[in-house]
């Protein structure tokens, strides 16, 4: 992939692995890839306060680049999360907004945010213990 692409991938690896078979486990894999993404987790929980352009966006999730923003919004947008409008005006202006299933995510995105708030603490000193413990390990 050239460092300027933003298309989404719809390659294999992006396809159902199941194919037409139904097992529990597919499908459910590939959506929460995107779901359980750090940036998608961002992009849903700003777009919950309500519509926004791209550069709020950008400007509202720190240390997101563009071209991972353009691909998180478009990937959300092919999974049904997110709806892109384009306004007819000049220049155009673009926003995005949660879709009704956007919305349905919104209150388990929020509730995991709340547990890693409360957990934080707790999170970070077994993680100081654990590489206390087991040093050089490689994990980080």
């Amino acid at each position: 992939m050239s460092p300027t692409h933003t298309g989404v991938t719809t390659g294999a690896a992006d396809l159902d692995p199941c194919g037409e078979s139904d097992h529990p486990d597919c499908g459910i894999r590939d959506v929460l890839d995107r779901v359980g993404d750090k940036w998608s987790v961002l992009v849903i929980v700003e777009l919950a306060r309500g519509p926004r352009r791209f550069r709020q966006l950008q400007r509202a999730i720190d240390g997101i680049s563009q071209r991972m923003l353009t691909l998180t919004v478009r990937r959300l947008e092919r999974d049904g999360l997110v709806l892109r409008t384009v306004y007819p005006t000049v220049p155009a202006q673009v926003d995005y907004r949660l879709t009704e299933t956007g919305v349905s995510l919104t209150h388990l995105v929020r509730a995991l945010a709340d547990w890693s708030l409360k957990h934080r603490d707790t999170i970070a000193r077994a993680r100081r213990a654990y590489d206390a413990e087991h040093p050089g390990n490689g994990i980080r």
